[in-house]
C-alpha cells in the first residue's frame, strides 16, 4: 500500500516548491520508507526514486524523533556508511522528521550544494528552522485530513457494502424528507430502480407488529405498508437527518408464509381414483378452479378435502400465491381469532410481545383454506361474515381496516344444516360459503378407486423403505376392496403403509394384512346398508378365503361354505379383482 505521504504527492511537491522558494536552497520529502515524494533543484528529476542506499541522515532522524544539522556533509559520523560520502554534493543538510500523532510519516530536508546556499542556511538558521517546523505541520496536516477522508470513505463503502447485502429495506433521508440514500432491498421491495432525490412521506399507524412498526409509505403517488423502525440522527445534515429500516408488508407475510407453510402443492393429478365420483369431482374443480367464489367442501373425515381445497387453488389464477391453511378445530377456542385476524402489541395477556399477522393477512391475494369450520364458535361466525362481505379485516387490539384480497375455501365434516337447526352454526354465514358446494364421497362408496389408490400408496412407500414392489395378489385385493374404510383414504394410506412394512419379495397378499383388519367399529355396520349386491357379495368372498385361506384347498372349502362351485368362485374372484 502506498505511503500516505505518496498519497498526498501533490501537496507535498507544493509545499517543498515554497520551501525553496523562501530559502533559496533545494528542498525534498523522504516518507516513512525512505522512497523520495518530493524535490527541487537537484531533487527535481530524481522524485519517486529509493533513497534507502543514502538516506542513513533521514533514517536516523525518523528514529529519534530530532531534528538534525549536517554542517559537513560526507566528514558527519552519520556519513560514514554513505555509498557517496567520498563525491558527495551536499555542502549542508537541515532534516526534520514529519509526525502525525505519534507516527513518523517522513523527513523534510533542507539541503545545500553550494557554498552560497551553506552560507545562508547558517546565517539564517534559526528562521530555516521554524519554516521548516511549519511546512512539516502543514504536511502531517494534510496527511490527517487525507487519512481521515480515507477512513470516512471506507466505513461508508463497507456500509454501502453491508445494508446491499441486507434482506430488510434501507432509505437515508434528508432533512427535507427526501430520500439521499437507499439500499438494493428497498429499490426491490418499492419497485422503483431509481430512489434518491424522491421525496418521502412516512405515517406511523400506531400498530406494532412482528418486531416493528406499521408505517404507511408514500412515494411517486405510490403507497406502501411497511412494517420497520425509524431513527433519527443524533447529528443532522442536509443529506443524512434520518434512516428507515424496513420490510415491505407483502415480503414479510412472504417470508412468514415459507417458514410456516404446510401445503404439499397438491394439484389435480394428486387425486388418485377412477370412479365415476372422482372423475366428477375433478371436472367440478376445473370449473371453479378460475373462479373466485367460496367453496364448501364437505366429506367424510379422510376423504381429502385440503387436497380438493389444494388443486383448486393450483389450478386457478392465484397459484403463484399463497395457500395457507388453518384447522379450525384444531386451536382452542381462546387462540382461533388471534390465529385468524391477528393482533397488536400488548393485544392480550399472554401474546406475543411483538404482535403476530394473522392468516388472513398472510394468505393476502392468495386462498385461505378454513378446515372443520363447522368448529368454529359462534361469534367468530359473525366476524368471518363481515370479513366475506366487507373484505377487510382488524388486528386485534388495532383500529386500522386493512383491505384483504382472499378466496375462501372452506372443509367440514360436519352436516351444517342440523348445526343450524341446533342454532349452532349460522345459517347466514353457511349462504355465504356455499356458494360452490363440493361433496366428496367416502371412499366405500367409490370402491373402483381402491385399487388405484392402493398401488399409489404402494409404491410410493415402497420407495420411501427402499423396498422392491411388484404386485398386490388378486385375494388381498379382493380383502381391500371390501373393507368399508370407515378412516377413509387416511385409513387406507395407513394400511398400505403397515403392509409395505410387512412385505416380502415385493408382493403384498393376504398375509400383510394388518392382524385387525376385518373387525368393525361398534355400531358401524348399519352402513353395509348401503352397499350394492356386488360388494356384499365380494366381501362374502374375502371373509371366506381369509378364514379358509388362499390354496387349493382353502378355496374349495370357502366355496363350499358360500353354497356355490369352485369354477363360481374362480370366475367371481378374476371379476372383482379387474
Amino acid at each position: 500500500m502506498e505511503s500516505i505521504l505518496k498519497r498526498i504527492q501533490k501537496t507535498v511537491q507544493k509545499y517543498a516548491d515554497i520551501m525553496a522558494e523562501v530559502s533559496g536552497i533545494d528542498v525534498e520529502v523522504a516518507d516513512s520508507s525512505l522512497y523520495r515524494v518530493a524535490g527541487t533543484g537537484l531533487y527535481a528529476n530524481q522524485i519517486n526514486q529509493d533513497m534507502t542506499g543514502q538516506g542513513h541522515v533521514y533514517r536516523y532522524v525518523m528514529q529519534t524523533g530530532q531534528t538534525r544539522v549536517i554542517t559537513q556533509p560526507g566528514r558527519d559520523a552519520l556519513c560514514i556508511h554513505c555509498s557517496q560520502r567520498e563525491n558527495c554534493r551536499e555542502t549542508i543538510e537541515i532534516s526534520k522528521p514529519i509526525r502525525m500523532g505519534s507516527e513518523m510519516i517522513g523527513v523534510i530536508g533542507l539541503v545545500g550544494s553550494t557554498s552560497h546556499q551553506r552560507e545562508n542556511a547558517l546565517n539564517g538558521m534559526g528562521t530555516y528552522l521554524g519554516l521548516l517546523d511549519q511546512i512539516a505541520e502543514f504536511i502531517a496536516a494534510k496527511a490527517g485530513e487525507q487519512q481521515e477522508t480515507e477512513l470516512r470513505t471506507s466505513i461508508i463503502s463497507a456500509l454501502d457494502h453491508t445494508i446491499n447485502h441486507m434482506e430488510q429495506g434501507v432509505l437515508v433521508l434528508g432533512k427535507d424528507g427526501t430520500v439521499t440514500t437507499a439500499n438494493n432491498s428497498a429499490r426491490k421491495q418499492l419497485k422503483i430502480d431509481i430512489l434518491e432525490g424522491i421525496p418521502v412521506t412516512i405515517t406511523s399507524t400506531g400498530d406494532r407488529i412482528n418486531g416493528g412498526r406499521e408505517y404507511k409509505l408514500e412515494l411517486e403517488g405510490k403507497r406502501y405498508t411497511i412494517f420497520g423502525r425509524t431513527s433519527d440522527l443524533k447529528e443532522p445534515t442536509e443529506h443524512f437527518a434520518r434512516i428507515l429500516i424496513f420490510s415491505n408488508s407483502h415480503e414479510l407475510t412472504k417470508k412468514m408464509y415459507d417458514m410456516t407453510r404446510t401445503d404439499r402443492n397438491l394439484e389435480l393429478g394428486s387425486i388418485i381414483g377412477s370412479s365415476s365420483s372422482t372423475r366428477r369431482l375433478k371436472e367440478e374443480i376445473v370449473k371453479i378452479a378460475g373462479s373466485t367464489s367460496t367453496v364448501l367442501i364437505t366429506g367424510e373425515s379422510g376423504t381429502g378435502k385440503e387436497v380438493a381445497a389444494s388443486a383448486i387453488w393450483k389450478m386457478s389464477n392465484r397459484k403463484k400465491k399463497k395457500f395457507v391453511a388453518i384447522n379450525c378445530g384444531a386451536i382452542p377456542e381462546a387462540l382461533l381469532e388471534a390465529e385468524l385476524f391477528g393482533y397488536v402489541k400488548g393485544a392480550f395477556t399472554g401474546a406475543d410481545p411483538g404482535g403476530r399477522i394473522g392468516k388472513f393477512e398472510l394468505a393476502d391475494q392468495g386462498v385461505l383454506f378454513l378446515d372443520e369450520i363447522g368448529d368454529m364458535p359462534l361469534y367468530l361466525q359473525v366476524k368471518l361474515l363481515r370479513v366475506l362481505q366487507e373484505r377487510q379485516i382488524v388486528r386485534i387490539g388495532s383500529n386500522q381496516l386493512i383491505p384483504i384480497d382472499v378466496r375462501i375455501i372452506a372443509a367440514t365434516n360436519r352436516d351444517l344444516k342440523e348445526m343450524i337447526e341446533a342454532k349452532k352454526f349460522r345459517e347466514d354465514l353457511y349462504y355465504r360459503l356455499n356458494v360452490i358446494p363440493l361433496r366428496i364421497e367416502p371412499l366405500r362408496r367409490r370402491p373402483d378407486d381402491i385399487e388405484d389408490l392402493a398401488y399409489f400408496f404402494a409404491k410410493r412407500y415402497a420407495g420411501k423403505f427402499g423396498k422392491e414392489f411388484r404386485v398386490i395378489t388378486g385375494e388381498a385385493m379382493m380383502a381391500l376392496r371390501t373393507h368399508p374404510w370407515y378412516g377413509n383414504v387416511r385409513e387406507l394410506e395407513n394400511t398400505m403403509e403397515f403392509m409395505v412394512n410387512m412385505m416380502e419379495e415385493g408382493v403384498l397378499d393376504l398375509e400383510t394384512l394388518p392382524v385387525d383388519f376385518d373387525e368393525q367399529k361398534p355400531g358401524e355396520r348399519q352402513e353395509e346398508e348401503y352397499l350394492t349386491l356386488k360388494e356384499l357379495e365380494a366381501r362374502a368372498i374375502g371373509r371366506a378365503l381369509e378364514r379358509f385361506g388362499t390354496t387349493t384347498e382353502g378355496k374349495k372349502e370357502a366355496a363350499k361354505s358360500l353354497g356355490i362351485s369352485l369354477a363360481t368362485l374362480y370366475r367371481k374372484m378374476d371379476d372383482f379383482s379387474k
